[in-house]
């Protein structure tokens, strides 16, 4: 059950990353991502409100957790599962491995872009 929740919910977040960046792409200028950054922000902020609404207010069962979390949210922005694991290694008082995380995600990131980009133009 929590295999088809997650697909059913990264399928719905896919096509609401979709829309909601066409439409901001059609308002603002093409010259800065903002979709994608209005889309990476609005996935943190919904994370962050699911996740702490679920851990003090409502009780979330596993499988709304998955569809909500992993599913749509993941299927929305990666960028809010990125956070959230950022976020948890701070507050755990892992300083090091959290910026380890976020730096190391961001420098390799860019640096995988660039391999696969430069890779792509030998075939």
């Amino acid at each position: 059950m929590i295999p088809f929740a997650i697909a059913t919910g990264g399928a719905l977040g896919s096509l609401c990353r979709y829309v909601l960046a066409g439409l901001v792409h059609r308002v603002l200028p093409p010259y800065f991502p903002y979709g994608t950054f209005l889309v990476n922000v609005v996935g943190c902020l919904a994370f962050g409100a699911i996740f702490g609404l679920s851990e003090q207010r409502f009780v979330v069962g596993p499988t709304a957790r998955a569809f909500l979390l992993i599913g749509l949210l993941g299927g929305f922005t990666t960028f809010s599962s990125f956070t959230f694991e950022t976020f948890q290694l701070l507050r755990d008082g892992e300083f090091l491995l959290a910026t380890a995380n976020a730096g190391g995600q961001l420098v390799l990131g860019l640096v995988a872009f660039w391999l696969g980009l430069a890779a792509s133009r030998l075939v």
